[in-house]
């Protein structure tokens, strides 16, 4: 369907969903009458009372009549006050006082309600068990209006806490209004079926309302299908309610053509539940118990093909094509519509249009189930046996999401035994010990700890022990023998009183909680209402007559696919593999962008990044590329170069681009960074880019907007236009483009695509190949991001005044805030949003304290995270909060994580109302004073610098990163300020990379060298300007620091060399014998100082580490991290006029020492790397000139990789990735002469090219032996075979690299695809 059409419906559905709303709801306007002032005294009751004054007839809102209110005989949690409205009315409003003039009054209270006085079910508001908060006061009226309204005949107001220095008190109104209804029974064999005028319905439109009740947990409320397997279906499953749409598209696979949703839990409660149901095309919205879900049903067809019938409670007619359980709904229907039919009425009278199946009344039975629950696991419910008998005998039913707890235990007489029922692991164990006898045990069940009804049934008499679980008969146990079994005079269920057991009763997973109904003993029903009027048996924390279970993963809130479990009064979100943590597995465990991890200091490799934090979207694996700014690279499934054979107008050719992301996660990577671009080439051969005659494309290309674009190049849309008609380079300067010349010869039009709103492309059509001779080609590289805006978004603020303001925070089931802050002040506030009486507010509460408060509905909570150190350092401090359904965190930097625990008497949804305030409070007091930078709520950015220009007192943007982030910078970088962020300046020191943490290594051949020149002469150098100028002659140099690696095999070996105008020297060398010695000559009148290092042969082929630092006369030398000694010199305290420094071997060595000499002579040949002499990098420059140099390189000099050589993970060190797809640019002339040709010309080229490759690997096969030869004279193994996997690379692809490709087969893996 056309996006019109699509909004059309949509708008339909919205307005059906107001008017059908109001059906349902009832009369929910104007519906706040007072209902209990006009009720006769017998409509009150209660569970005692304190005197005849004190009745529960009294109990009306400001009456004093009696002793002015109702009052329990006993105060204590098992008293209640039930009002019988006379019929079932809409209750919108509750309100409460005190006794008069008393001192008894209640302070927090529940609501139970119930059609029939039996079965009574608790008000829950926002799904969570809601206490009402009562009275502070005898007289004060507390009202709370219900949302949703209540419908029943029945309330009953249970005091949970009173006044401490009075009693239980209350007077009480109730507000609403009548409630009218049409109901109809069906009982489990019987159903209704509508006929409809075909010419009156829309084929394409449902709309469905209505209510159920029922203690069945499966049965079809409504079916309606047609010939060919469409069908809908509405169905109870296991409590659940189900909806399934099958389209009966023949062309899709059953699992495809059908939409299952499943919906609600523990539906089969005997409680009313609601349904709507509207149904607009492929546009499904349903509502269960103002839970509301939308989707879209499957298949392509926006219409079922239905017959003109549907049937409610059944499947009457045999022989449908319904393939799932047919049970009949067992249970009442009410005020059920059918697109504004009112079915149950049309029923009542007999309507010709209805079809009646089976026995259909229409008023509701009422069952007369008493269930118990079980509060907690020391509840217990007692009851009298038949002291002595033969026989232990019981039957009941329970439900629970508990694995384990004790469900029966019963005493045995004379044998001083017991009989024990306890879950364990989620199956019924049932156990019969006796005193120097070996245990009984019969184990059934599995997973009965689901939250269903099972019914248990359990016997022990001589001879005898057996136990039936759902119909199931377990194994017998074994011969008992002769003795016979005599019962106790107590069964206790659920567990046991504290004493008199002693650990009879005990188990090690303590008491149950949950259900139990339909309990017997001995085949005698226990009259469980007895029970509570305290007439029969004995019972603690218990409450009767209502069944309090709660599906605490409805509605889920495990986030992001996190797996729910629950236990009686908790849930437990499983987070593996989702990419998520936490305890709704709310907060993502990757960054946001490839700017974030860069400045973690990770370096260039594949990471995954969630591109909304703990947003909806999921992570997705990118390349991140750390240069000086990050670059996110993201591939897709066409980067080969593809061949088009043939296409026209009228068949035309589509390529289409799948991506490693999808189109959402693709949009926030592509908002979040300040630039993208992604490179297309279209080659062409007599296929043109637009019709010369009337500029009619011909071919195009499609991006996100799914919108055709015209362009091939630039930085902003300009249609029809390639880059060389931006730049006025194309090879006909009639045309924009260099394939609208259409030549009969190979050309191509290459741009980078950089206007972000169109990118990324996701389709290329191409039309002009219907002529003789017409042929194309194409290839797009991967999208390229540069940078992350939100990452460097930052706001100064400049008074306590001054603050940003944002709308409304929405966090109501999960909420986090991250940020990070720079200031000087000792306090002041981050962030505050208010409600009514919700809040959350972050504050740095003092130097070393920063604390997240926040308020869900039962007063304010805080956390704080105390530092040892002070947070107003000005420095950037991350710090990050988050609240849940479960628990509120807060952390900062990576200090421990402080969490709370949820609240469990307050709101799950946290309620907000006010704007955000940022930097500040409403209230213009204890603003804070400072930087924050990088603010998501939810994952999403605040634009912080957008919002500070237009505010007074606060400024865009902040300065001085370099204070948290210079630490980054090694190896004697530079940290440099930028408007948004830093950068690591390497002039200075012997590595490169955007950290200064790649390291520069060359390998030496024999007789190489390369020498630094300081100065020339001494008369030069006080005009130089360059590095050396800094070593000039008229300075004494005191002191030097001097860092390098080495590796070699050769002895002797000369690594480094310095010397002066004055004959001064100082030499590092490897002596014959393999020891490592260095000679300082510091005064050449005076005696030659010689370190040496003989505890291991420096030449055994394995890198060593160097550092030798000199103070005038004090030398201190480190080797290998491990070795040091410090030395006094004798020679002198300082070099005077340095001349140059020499690596491997040098010429001029007539100032120089004997062993000096013989080194000098045969030079370095091996692997050396990162030399650093003060902060000159000699290798450095040789190998990485940024600007001219003095330098001089002689003989065999190839950068190479020193710790790649000694086996060290290469993925450990850094490196940088191609900003282009690793096959490289597009050469501008005939990349593919050979590729894209005739059939007959690809083919010879094929054998061209298979000659080729193999003269190739023969040449480098011989380049390999050859080095492999000279590697045993001189270590360089690694580097012949890196250079060996680069000329391969070239081999195949034979294209200029565009930026600084790694050269790995791997990456130079590129195919041809035909089409």
């Amino acid at each position: 369907m056309g996006s019109p059409a699509a909004a059309v419906l949509k708008i339909l559905l919205l307005l059906a969903t107001q008017n059908w709303s109001r059906v349902v709801a009832g009369n929910s306007y104007d519906c706040d009458e007072p209902l209990v002032s006009t009720l006769s005294q017998a409509s009150f009751s209660c569970s005692s009372e304190l005197s005849s004054s004190h009745g529960p007839g009294f109990a009306r809102l400001n009456r004093r009549d009696g002793a002015g209110g109702w009052s329990p005989l006993v105060s204590n949690k098992y008293q209640w006050l039930q009002i019988d409205l006379g019929e079932r009315m809409e209750v919108t409003a509750v309100a409460t006082q005190g006794g008069y003039g008393s001192s008894d009054w209640v302070t927090s209270y529940l609501l139970m309600f119930s059609d029939s006085g039996r079965n009574w079910k608790q008000y829950r508001q926002e799904d969570s068990i809601w206490g009402f908060s009562g009275n502070a006061n005898a007289d004060t009226v507390v009202s709370y209006r219900l949302r949703p309204a209540i419908k029943a005949r029945f309330l009953r107001f249970i005091p949970v806490e009173w006044n401490p220095r009075g009693r239980i008190g209350m007077r009480v109104e109730v507000f609403g209004c009548a409630y009218k209804s049409e109901v109809v029974d069906l009982d489990g064999k019987s159903s209704l079926l509508y006929r409809f005028n075909k010419k009156s319905m829309n084929p394409i439109k449902d709309i469905i309302a209505l209510k159920f009740k029922t203690m069945q947990s499966d049965g079809i409320l409504l079916h309606r299908e047609g010939q060919n397997g469409d069908h809908i279906t509405l169905e109870l499953r296991r409590g659940k309610l189900f909806l399934l749409i099958n389209s009966g598209e023949a062309k899709l696979p059953p699992s495809q053509a059908l939409t299952s949703l499943p919906l609600g839990s523990l539906l089969d409660d005997e409680h009313w539940h609601s349904v709507l149901l509207q149904r607009w095309g492929r546009h499904v919205n349903i509502s269960l118990d103002e839970h509301k879900h939308r989707f879209h049903a499957q298949g392509e067809f926006n219409h079922l093909h239905l017959d003109h019938e549907i049937s409610f409670g059944g499947i009457p007619a045999p022989g449908k094509s319904v393939s799932f359980s047919r049970k009949n709904f067992h249970g009442c229907l009410e005020n059920l519509y059918y697109n504004g039919v009112d079915i149950i009425d049309l029923a009542k009278q007999r309507q010709s249009q209805i079809t009646t199946m089976g026995n259909v009344s229409f008023s509701c039975s009422q069952p007369q189930s008493v269930p118990v629950t079980f509060l907690s696991s020391r509840s217990y419910l007692a009851l009298p046996g038949t002291s002595g008998g033969g026989e232990v005998s019981a039957t009941f039913q329970f439900r629970t999401w508990n694995k384990a707890g004790l469900l029966l235990f019963s005493e045995l007489q004379l044998l001083s035994g017991g009989l024990l029922l306890f879950l364990r692991d989620g199956k019924l164990k049932l156990n019969l010990y006796q005193p120097g006898k070996s245990p009984i045990d019969i184990t059934a069940g599995a997973g009965l700890n689901d939250g269903q009804w099972h019914s248990v049934s359990l016997s022990a008499k001589r001879n005898h022990l057996g136990m039936t679980v759902d119909g199931q008969v377990a194994a017998a146990a074994p011969f008992l023998g002769p003795e016979q079994i005599y019962s106790g005079d107590t069964y206790y269920f659920g567990g046991c009183p504290d004493d008199g057991f002693e650990s009879k009763c005990k188990t090690p997973f303590g008491g149950f909680q949950g259900c139990l109904r339909h309990i017997s003993i001995s085949s005698k029903m226990v009259d469980l209402i007895a029970v509570q009027q305290r007439v029969l048996g004995n019972f603690s924390d218990l409450q009767i007559d209502s069944c309090g279970i709660t599906d605490r993963c409805l509605p889920n809130y495990c986030e992001h696919g996190g797996e729910c479990t629950q236990s009686w009064d908790n849930f437990h979100c499983t987070c593996a593999h989702t990419g998520y943590r936490g305890a709704t597995c709310h907060n993502s465990i990757y960054e946001q962008s490839c700017e974030a991890y860069k400045h973690r200091g990770n370096t260039s490799g594949f990471y995954y990044i969630d591109s909304d934090g703990s947003g909806p979207l999921g992570p997705f694996l990118v390349y991140c590329n750390m240069t000086e700014t990050a670059w996110t690279i993201i591939q897709h499934n066409g980067s080969d170069l593809t061949r088009v054979k043939s296409a026209s107008p009228e068949n035309p050719y589509a390529g289409f681009f799948q991506y490693v992301a999808s189109m959402e996660q693709l949009q926030a990577t592509i908002n979040h960074a300040d630039h993208c671009e992604q490179e297309l080439t279209y080659y062409c051969k007599k296929s043109r880019l637009v019709k010369k005659q009337d500029g009619t494309p011909l071919s195009w290309w499609v991006g996100r907007t799914n919108e055709t674009q015209t362009y091939w190049g630039g930085s902003l849309p300009d249609p029809q236009k390639c880059t060389c008609g931006l730049e006025g380079s194309c090879i006909d300067s009639q045309y924009y483009c260099n394939c609208d010349a259409d030549q009969n010869e190979w050309t191509n039009d290459t741009g980078f695509l950089s206007y972000k709103e169109h990118l990324p492309v996701t389709q290329i059509v191409i039309t002009d190949m219907g002529r003789l001779h017409s042929e194309a080609a194409y290839k797009l590289g991967p999208l390229i991001c540069q940078g992350d805006r939100s990452f460097w978004n930052s706001a100064s603020f400049n008074t306590e005044a001054s603050y940003l303001h944002f709308p409304t925070f929405h966090g109501e089931a999960s909420a986090d805030v991250s940020f990070f802050f720079k200031t000087t002040a000792s306090s002041g506030v981050f962030l505050e949003n208010l409600g009514i009486t919700d809040f959350i507010r972050i504050e740095l509460r003092s130097p070393a304290e920063v604390t997240f408060s926040f308020d869900v509905g039962n007063g304010p909570l805080e956390i704080s995270v105390q530092s040892p150190g002070h947070f107003n350092d000005n420095q950037w401090h991350h710090v990050r909060v988050e609240r849940n359904t479960k628990e509120a965190s807060i952390q900062v930097d990576e200090l421990s994580q402080k969490t709370q625990p949820a609240p469990a008497d307050g709101h799950i949804l946290l309620q907000l109302n006010s704007q955000l305030f940022v930097g500040g409070t409403a209230t213009r007091q204890r603003g804070f004073l400072g930087c924050i930078r990088s603010l998501h709520l939810n994952g999403m950015a605040l634009d912080l610098e957008e919002r500070a220009k237009v505010t007074p007192g606060v400024e865009p943007g902040c300065r001085g990163h370099c204070s948290s982030y210079g630490r980054l910078c090694h190896n004697g970088g530079k940290c440099r300020e930028k408007p948004s962020g830093f950068s690591c300046d390497c002039t200075f020191s012997a590595y490169a990379g955007p950290f200064c943490s790649s390291e520069i290594s060359a390998y030496f051949g024999s007789g190489s060298s390369v020498i630094y020149n300081f100065q020339e002469n001494y008369s030069l150098s006080k005009n130089s300007s360059s590095h050396a100028a800094s070593f000039h002659g008229d300075m004494k140099l005191s002191r030097e620091m001097i860092k390098f690696s080495f590796r070699t095999t050769r002895t002797p070996s000369l690594l480094l060399y310095m010397s002066s105008f004055y004959k001064e020297y100082l030499s590092v060398i490897i002596a014959k014998n393999g020891s490592l010695q260095i000679r300082y000559k510091l005064n050449r009148s005076q005696d030659l100082d010689v370190i040496s290092f003989d505890f291991k042969n420096m030449a055994d082929g394995q890198l060593h580490h160097i550092e030798i630092n000199r103070e005038e006369g004090v030398i201190f030398i480190e080797i290998d991290e491990n070795v040091r000694r410090q030395v006094h010199l004798s020679s002198g305290t300082e070099f005077s006029a340095v001349k140059s420094l020499v690596l491997g071997r040098i010429l001029d060595h007539s100032d120089a020492d004997q062993e000096t000499v013989l080194a000098g002579t045969q030079g370095f040949t091996g692997c050396l790397s990162a030399v650093q002499f003060s902060h000159v990098a000699p290798l450095k420059a040789a190998l990485h000139p940024s600007h001219p140099e003095p330098i001089t390189v002689t003989g065999h000099v190839t950068e190479s990789s020193c710790a790649g050589q000694t086996g060290t993970d290469a993925t450990s060190r850094e490196r940088t990735h191609s900003l282009a797809d690793h096959a490289g640019t597009i050469d501008d002339k005939e990349p593919i002469a050979n590729a894209i040709k005739s059939d007959s010309a690809v083919i010879g080229g094929l054998i061209a090219l298979v000659i080729f490759i193999l003269l190739c690997i023969t040449a480098i096969a011989v380049r390999i032996y050859q080095q492999k030869r000279l590697y045993k004279r001189n270590e360089t193994k690694s580097s012949i075979n890196l250079l060996g996997s680069c000329t391969i690379g070239w081999c195949i692809d034979g294209e200029a690299a565009r930026s600084s490709v790694v050269c790995t087969a791997r990456e130079q893996n590129i195919g041809i695809k035909t089409h």
